[in-house]
């Protein structure tokens, strides 16, 4: 199993090349993708032919994690003929979102095979996800990924509280987790996660690694890291596009 970093940026930022959230999961004959945020359709088109994905799993209802599916729709419905679809597994709403930002009943139906996420597990391929509610939106999700039995990869989305991912989150694990506060505190009533949270999650759950991202503007990338590091013995690395690795 393999992970692409497409986009891992938050909300807004300075970073030249910085795009929203959209992670490439890769095994064997299946490809899934965890969020679309905005600007990270050209790079998933050059990773792969975006209408082979078997899935697409968006992890909440904020723009920056699912809002290039509106350049995704375009591509499927007018660069083949006949158009052709993907399917999207996403907190119910979705369609209705994208349809009323178009102002267009069936805009989504025209190239997307939309279904409500629910808790618990799901196949898709040869991969195995487990999805568990996390504290960020009412419908929010973190994911697990699997191709066998062996470590997983943990996506966190965007999470306010790290205990909720202790039930995903197993030894010899990769954990691709938001730090979006840097090296901390969060503020009150922000839903993230902050270096310190993310390196005491790590090293209760005795994950092998971890992959940072969505770090907001303004907060020093070595302090983050060392943030984590002071609190978990294993790797640590703030993620960017491009970031490729096997899991």
């Amino acid at each position: 199993m393999d992970l692409t970093v497409l986009g891992a940026g938050p909300a807004y930022t300075d970073r030249p090349g910085a795009t929203g959230a959209a992670y490439l999961v890769r095994a064997a004959s299946t490809s899934i993708l965890l969020d679309l945020g905005h600007g990270s359709f050209s790079a998933l088109a050059r990773a792969i032919e975006p209408s082979r994905l078997d899935s697409i799993l968006v992890s909440h209802l904020h723009p920056d994690h699912f809002i290039d599916l509106v350049a995704l729709r375009h591509y499927l419905r007018y660069e083949f003929r006949p158009g052709r679809r993907v399917h999207v597994a996403a907190p119910a709403g979705l369609a209705s979102r994208l349809d009323a930002l178009h102002d267009e009943p069936g805009f989504t139906a025209a190239a997307f095979d939309v279904a409500d996420l629910v808790p618990g597990p799901r196949s898709v391929g040869t991969l195995e996800i487990e999805a568990r509610r996390v504290t960020h939106t009412s419908d929010s999700y973190a994911f697990r990924i699997t191709d066998g039995a062996g470590p997983g990869l943990v996506y966190s989305g965007d999470c306010g509280r790290a205990a909720d991912l202790i039930p995903l989150a197993r030894a010899g694990d990769t954990l691709l987790v938001e730090v979006s506060f840097g090296p901390g505190p969060v503020p009150a009533g922000a839903a993230h996660l902050d270096g310190p949270a993310v390196g005491e999650l790590a090293a209760s759950s005795r994950v092998a690694r971890v992959l940072l991202t969505h770090l907001q503007m303004g907060f020093d990338r070595n302090a983050t890291l060392e943030s984590v590091r002071a609190r978990f013995g294993g790797p640590v690395e703030l993620v960017d596009p491009g970031f490729a690795t096997p899991i």
